[in-house]
């Protein structure tokens, strides 16, 4: 073991704390064995331990062990105590089990049996380390304040998540890809009465038809070809909790009837089973495709579409709320900029006008990954225009100009052309704030065809 795990023993026979010794330091783990429960005591005060394996008996005391346990439970409940006893009984493990064993071993024990029994503790403990990671981990990402923006639109979408989040109904939740639905619906579970259940989430297009149906509604041992294990299904894993179905719009319309059944009547039927399991579980779904549309074209089920559209939230894309732009792209410098051993990074004006006028196909993922890109490859202490990719610098939106129909008696294409032009040249000039250099490259030009243009057009002097 790379990482050493450290067990105490407590038994005041000196016999079997060498035994124990011996056999654990051959698996190696690092030892340490003492004869009484205040010299247990005095270790557990002064070092971290992995594992606690006690005898319950040590003396003429004959509740040490137990005693011990209650002072574990009080003072370092995250520690894993086994009780060792040569005067067992059911009553004996009962009562240790309710001080907080996690195991129960009988002397004259064998060795390959100490040695399971210790894995699994510390199994057992990792598991629970684990878990409580996630659950913190899920908590943070859920928090409403991980929604960032001041735009009205945004705002709107908070409001919403806060208005719904204690009510029992369905929740579809409607966006681009990249707007950031699933972080919605995490605010949606941190904020209800379910938030200390799980949140579990599955993109329904990631799947073929047979393997969703499995990951959704488990399956029996036996009931297909690969099924060597019966598996609980994610209904059954958020009981209690959330289940998140993302991309529900990809579901394919058997998988539908069944969810459809679920919903009804909150009974799971595993694949190849006959029995239900009942659950207890809020749906919030997300899709970017227009469901409703597609249940009048028979692609999705109406009564399904209905069921799941009770709330419905629309989650703007980045370019609706432009304004929040530059209030990302700082979050996410910081973020990566942490991720990444830096500090103190900065964005600078052109970059962030830059960022502020390109239209974002891919909304708030497409500017995290822009970002990170950004501080990966940025030298100094502030992103530039030039460490943004040549798609945004040079990105320029459509001019507002009504199209052009032919006049019957003729046009001057030359002039235009010159007015779209310089229409264009100043709004790279804006967005550039006036730096030549910074523009030219928004426009695709070198300096020197810019500075062309501005004395063919009268501009140099502004």
């Amino acid at each position: 073991m790379s990482n050493k795990q450290r067990i105490l023993v407590v038994d005041d026979e000196a016999s079997m704390r060498e035994l124990l010794e011996i056999v654990l330091a051959n698996e190696g783990y690092v030892i340490t064995a003492v004869p009484g429960a205040a010299e247990a005591q005095k270790c557990l005060e002064g070092d971290a331990f992995d594992v606690v394996l006690t005898d319950l008996r040590i003396g003429n005391d004959r509740q040490a062990g137990m005693n011990l346990l209650s002072w574990l439970q009080e003072n370092s409940p995250q520690i894993p105590a086994i009780m060792m006893t040569a005067y067992g009984s059911v009553e004996t493990a009962i009562e240790a089990m309710k001080r907080g064993a996690v195991d129960y071993i009988m002397k004259p024990f064998k060795n390959d049996e100490v040695r399971l029994i210790i894995k699994r503790a510390i199994e057992q403990r990792d598991l629970m380390r684990e878990n409580a990671a996630l659950r913190k981990d899920q908590a943070h990402r859920g928090r409403i304040e991980n929604i960032i923006g001041n735009s009205g639109a945004i705002e709107d979408v908070r409001d919403m998540i806060r208005r719904v989040a204690t009510l029992p109904s369905t929740v579809a939740i409607y966006g681009e890809s990249g707007t950031g639905k699933e972080l919605v619906a995490r605010g949606i579970h941190q904020l209800s009465e379910r938030a200390d259940k799980p949140f579990v989430a599955i993109n329904c297009g990631g799947f073929p038809e047979n393997l969703l149906e499995s990951e959704l509604f488990g399956h029996k041992k036996g009931s297909f070809t690969g099924a060597v294990d019966e598996k609980e299904g994610l209904f059954v894993v958020a009981d209690g909790g959330t289940l998140f179905l993302d991309e529900i719009g990809e579901m394919p319309l058997a998988l539908q009837v069944k969810l459809l059944r679920v919903l009804d009547d909150n009974t799971v039927l595993p694949v190849g089973g006959t029995t239900g399991v009942k659950v207890d579980v809020r749906i919030i779904s997300a899709t970017n495709r227009d469901i409703e549309q597609m249940a009048r074209a028979g692609t999705f089920r109406e009564d399904l579409f209905y069921r799941l559209n009770v709330i419905p939230i629309a989650v703007p894309p980045l370019r609706a709320r432009a304004d929040d732009i530059p209030l990302l792209a700082r979050h996410f410098v910081v973020h990566h900029a942490a991720n990444m051993g830096r500090s103190g990074l900065a964005v600078s004006p052109e970059a962030e006008a830059a960022l502020s006028g390109f239209n974002w196909p891919g909304n708030v993922r497409e500017l995290q990954n822009v970002m990170e890109r950004a501080v990966a490859l940025c030298r100094g202490d502030r992103i530039e225009l030039g460490d943004l990719p040549a798609n945004i610098r040079t990105y320029i939106g459509q001019p507002e100009s009504a199209a052009v129909e032919l006049p019957t008696e003729g046009f001057d294409l030359e002039a235009h052309i010159a007015a779209i032009e310089q229409d264009l040249i100043n709004q790279a000039l804006r967005r550039s704030k006036y730096s030549q250099k910074h523009a030219a490259e928004m426009l695709g030009l070198t300096a020197r065809s810019l500075r062309y243009r501005l004395h063919k057009y009268g501009m140099d002097a502004e």
